[in-house]
């Protein structure tokens, strides 16, 4: 049964229709955002990217100044070599072996129906040399190194650390990010000799194991003109450079953190995508003009 009209009734009507038929009278419906264009998105990647990297050289001049006026942390410059270099040992020399394994069971195939097996030891030391162990071991350091840097570094401006230590008339860049950069930069160089010799030698036990082709063999075939000291120089400028875009990049993220913990797990996951692309796109240019 419908309950009888009263007063309120016919007062609350014409709320009630408006609610159904539309919005009450006076009041409009807020607008909606309408999502940005393609060409917008663009725009606004290139110009995150140019800010980031504009960031970058503008931190590594503030390094240069420091290091060329000796203004580095001598104890905290050996503490992050340790930390970086020595600690990082395990991963390269497992990625190294592997990788001189890997080298030559590609060029099995073409070995044994050739019968080439004196250029075995060329075959597995140009790629290796010139290319794959720089490549492969910056990438491990990368995910290791790089990420971890940039999360101390995050975290210490997330806690509002590097702030005290200028209050404490503490240089943060001569302090914290120069002997980080240094060490990042000779850990590279040092982990990319000694992937070579790994991985060298990992090829030469797999020819061996595979193959049957000894170790004096595969080593004359390395030696034996075909490969020079250039092409050892060449994947030491690599590293080299593949440590300067490592180490600018987890600095720049961890000093440009934002937003609390959420913000450093951010910077984190862009510093290892942007430190991977940069070595992929510097490999290039770099190849490109040693060649």
């Amino acid at each position: 049964m419908t309950p009888p009209a009263g007063p309120g009734t016919a007062a609350r009507a014409p709320g009630a229709l408006a609610a159904t038929g539309g919005p009450p009278p006076g009041r409009r419906r807020a607008p909606i955002a309408n999502e940005p264009s393609g060409l917008h998105q663009l725009g606004g990647t290139f110009l995150s990217i140019a800010a980031t990297v504009g960031g970058m050289a503008l931190l590594a001049g503030q390094i240069a100044a420091r290091v060329a006026t000796l203004r580095v942390d001598g104890a905290e410059f050996k503490r992050n070599l340790y930390r970086m270099g020595v600690k990082s040992m395990p991963i390269v020399i497992v990625t190294a072996l592997f990788t001189g394994a890997i080298m030559v069971i590609q060029a099995a195939p073409l070995v044994e129906r050739f019968g080439a097996h004196g250029l075995l030891g060329w075959g597995a030391g140009f790629g290796t040399l010139r290319e794959i162990a720089p490549l492969l071991t910056a990438l491990m350091i990368n995910g290791r190194v790089g990420a971890n840097n940039t999360a101390e570094l995050g975290t210490m401006v997330v806690t509002e650390q590097i702030d005290a230590l200028r209050v404490l008339a503490i240089d943060p860049v001569s302090f914290l990010v120069a002997p980080r950069f240094l060490a990042m930069v000779l850990t590279l160089l040092l982990s990319a000799i000694f992937a070579d010799a790994l991985a060298l030698a990992g090829a030469a036990f797999t020819g061996d194991l595979l193959l049957g082709v000894s170790p004096a063999v595969f080593f004359n075939g390395l030696t034996s003109g075909l490969l020079g000291i250039g092409d050892v120089l060449h994947g030491l400028v690599k590293s080299v450079v593949f440590g300067v875009v490592l180490a600018l990049s987890s600095c720049q993220y961890g000093l440009g953190v934002t937003g609390g913990a959420p913000g450093v797990g951010r910077a984190v996951n862009a510093t290892v995508v942007a430190s991977a692309a940069g070595i992929f796109i510097l490999d290039y240019f770099v190849s490109f003009t040693l060649d």
